[in-house]
């Protein structure tokens, strides 16, 4: 497979690291060579976290040059326009959980708050695809990342990688009843979208 470079982002907390590993062990389970690195350990929680996975044969670096990404998956929408400004290229596509936890300089006043029009305009200027994901009766906010990764998964975001290769990844990871919890959670967002 042709290089496809995955740039993950939001906010200590979110389940950023868990995110990213069921990506990483999914583009496994398909058969396709991938390659990743997490900030996790840099952030406290409420600080900024990002992963990067790459994807393909000719990959040797793990991280993403700016502008280069294919996907952007964000579980923030003030990091969604990060991600999209610094990481997405033109053309590309932006996933992201529509929730705000606002940064210090939003809460001090020192910056206006992103607006999910904020996001749409700046994606009209990059030609660039957005997914915005809200699941309004999520019962643990903690599971935002895998309402998003069905999204991903039902959307096709990710070249090659079907369902059974997401759920095989969980399964990997998780186990008893958070498993199920997950699981299930998984399955009802790809029968909404």
């Amino acid at each position: 497979m042709k290089r496809f470079d995955i740039y993950i982002i939001g906010v200590g907390g979110q389940g950023i690291g868990l995110l990213s590993e069921t990506l990483l062990r999914a583009v496994d389970h398909s058969g396709q060579r991938a390659i990743g690195a997490d900030t996790h350990g840099l952030a406290q929680r409420g600080g900024m976290v990002s992963s990067h996975l790459r994807i393909g044969n000719d990959v040797h670096s793990v991280l993403i040059m700016k502008h280069s990404a294919e996907l952007v998956i964000a579980l923030e929408r003030h990091e969604a326009l990060r991600g999209m400004v610094n990481y997405l290229r033109e053309g590309g596509t932006l996933a992201y959980y529509d929730t705000v936890w606002q940064p210090l300089e939003v809460r001090l006043r020192r910056a206006k708050e992103v607006k999910k029009d904020d996001i749409e305009r700046e994606a009209r200027n990059r030609n660039s695809k957005v997914l915005s994901v809200l699941k309004e009766d999520l019962k643990d906010p903690r599971m935002q990342n895998v309402v998003l990764m069905g999204t991903i998964a039902h959307n096709n975001l990710i070249p090659g990688v079907s369902v059974e290769h997401y759920e095989r990844a969980l399964s990997d990871l998780l186990g008893g009843e958070l498993l199920e919890e997950n699981l299930e959670l998984f399955r009802s967002v790809l029968k909404q979208e």
